[in-house]
């Protein structure tokens, strides 16, 4: 069983602690049929990482901010369908809560709504698309979540469902744990393990850090 040792675990929201799977895809497929885009392809392109840079990507020639806006309503209104993923309740609860937080292409309005939809604590400090200028794939986002709970980056564990996170992380110098619940295992090849959340363990161990277990790794 591969083990990981860290002082911190950070962790990515939709695809990691929650399924909002049913709800970004309506999301994307009505603002994508309304503006005469594909919408399997903008779909793709929308996880894992920021509404302001998906709306960049795939419609230049609109207002972005504007966009982000409408789209960010429409996501705060939609929640049918959403739930906790296996494991996450679990997993927070054992790692002491100065020891975790959640780092996430969302707003912060956003996330804390998926949060309390999911029944699952909302960490006091997160970083979000609030606070970044370049999301993910840029480190940016993952060293804010360093500095944030005070640990050097090399001592973080990240677990990750998209390619972009894990190539955040892995930029930031962290280890990365992927989780197959929305790419394919072969698209999440850089990371260090693979995993079901609900396969993992994390608990103290004797230098004052925490272990982390994984069942499965590359």
């Amino acid at each position: 069983m591969p083990s990981f040792h860290c002082q911190a675990v950070l962790f990515d929201l939709d695809g990691v602690l929650v399924d909002s799977t049913p709800c970004v895809t309506r999301v994307w497929h009505a603002w994508a049929q309304e503006h005469g885009l594909d919408p399997e392809h903008v779909v793709h392109v929308a996880h894992g990482q920021r509404t302001i840079e998906t709306v960049r990507a795939v419609a230049p020639d609109l207002d972005a901010q504007a966009e982000t806006n409408r789209i960010e309503q429409m996501e705060l209104a939609d929640t049918d369908g959403l739930r906790v993923l296996p494991g996450a309740k679990e997993i927070l609860a054992a790692i002491p809560e100065d020891r975790y937080t959640i780092v996430t292409s969302g707003t912060r309005r956003l996330a804390t709504r998926r949060l309390q939809v999911a029944g699952l604590p909302v960490p006091p400090k997160m970083v979000t698309a609030d606070d970044v200028s370049h999301g993910k794939p840029s480190p940016e986002p993952y060293l804010a979540g360093a500095r944030l709970l005070g640990v050097q980056p090399s001592q973080c564990v990240v677990f990750e469902d998209a390619p972009s996170g894990i190539a955040s992380a892995k930029s930031a110098g962290m280890i990365a744990i992927a989780i197959a619940t929305t790419y394919p295992p072969q698209e999440l090849k850089q990371a260090d393990a693979i995993a079901l959340l609900a396969e993992v363990n994390v608990a103290s161990d004797s230098e004052g850090g925490l272990a982390v277990e994984t069942e499965s790794a590359i």
